[in-house]
């Protein structure tokens, strides 16, 4: 983990409180020449949380600092292994604190978690980047799926409690790999079966946001509570087939907040190519501006 430090320019500045974006770019290589990071610049946020980074550190810092992103304090926890993962988290102010341990060994070089201290003008805000995998039911790589949630429930509960101490709140930004309801997928009776939408998968996310319709748990989905009823909006469509130009997708990109700063959300938009060959990713980024 790496943080660089430069100051923004003046002429970003914005009128609102704090807007953030969540982005699985897929690849930030990839991502760039595609044009990801002249989107993400032009969106002017104060904090961008990146997943599937894909890249070492200094492969990714090379592609931030040729880009318009190279005023911004970037936060970066990479995979041991080449090629995999990486999440990030990309500040306007410079982070107070950075950390990557989600409190299980087995995930600590996996690139999957980061969350950073910032202050904000809704006051201090601790910010996470978060890539859960991808899973396969009934396989070994599920189980660890399982173990991965199981370690962020309780990663959650945590920071909730620190930032009740320390009277902050917390935005958990990412892409979770679960879709909560059936109005999150498309083709939901297909995919019941199937990693991504198993009931023992969003049963995790009616602990954190209370079921679709019943009691309020914890956390507040902003993308649902400002994205209106559904179906969609989707944030995921497949490389491959139809899926985008039918919007045959999938919710799984999320900022979820603590009470007191879901309060001060405004809108969440999700920013979908206008068409196929324009995607610069598989993955939409989700954009939550704060008042």
């Amino acid at each position: 983990m790496t943080t660089c430090r430069r100051r923004w320019p003046k002429t970003l500045a914005r009128k609102s409180a704090l807007v953030a974006i969540t982005a699985n770019v897929n690849g930030i290589r990839a991502a760039a020449r595609r044009g990801g990071l002249d989107w993400l610049t032009t969106a002017r946020a104060d904090v961008i949380c990146l997943q599937e980074v894909r890249a070492t550190h200094d492969q990714a810092h090379e592609q931030l600092q040729g880009s318009g992103l190279a005023s911004m304090h970037v936060s970066y926890s990479p995979a041991a292994a080449l090629g995999r993962n990486g999440v990030a988290v990309l500040t306007r102010v410079e982070p107070q604190d950075v950390r990557t341990d989600l409190g299980d060994d087995a995930f600590a070089d996996q690139g999957r978690w980061i969350e950073v201290d910032i202050e904000t003008e809704l006051g201090p805000v601790t910010v996470v980047s978060a890539y859960v995998h991808t899973g396969e039911a009934q396989t070994p790589k599920q189980e660890e799926k399982f173990r991965f949630l199981d370690a962020m429930d309780r990663r959650l509960a945590a920071l909730k409690r620190r930032a009740s101490r320390r009277k902050g709140q917390v935005l958990v930004t990412g892409d979770l790999n679960v879709a909560h309801a059936e109005v999150d997928i498309k083709n939901w009776r297909a995919n019941r079966d199937k990693a991504g939408f198993l009931a023992e998968e969003r049963n995790y996310l009616d602990r954190w946001f209370g079921t679709p319709g019943g009691e309020p748990g914890p956390w507040h989905d902003l993308g649902r509570r400002l994205g209106g009823p559904g179906p969609g909006p989707y944030t995921w469509w497949s490389w491959r087939g139809k899926g985008f130009d039918t919007d045959g997708g999938w919710r799984i990109d999320y900022q979820i907040a603590t009470a007191g700063l879901a309060e001060r959300a405004q809108s969440a938009v999700v920013g979908k190519a206008p068409t196929y060959a324009q995607r610069w990713s598989d993955h939409a980024p989700l954009t939550v501006t704060f008042d």
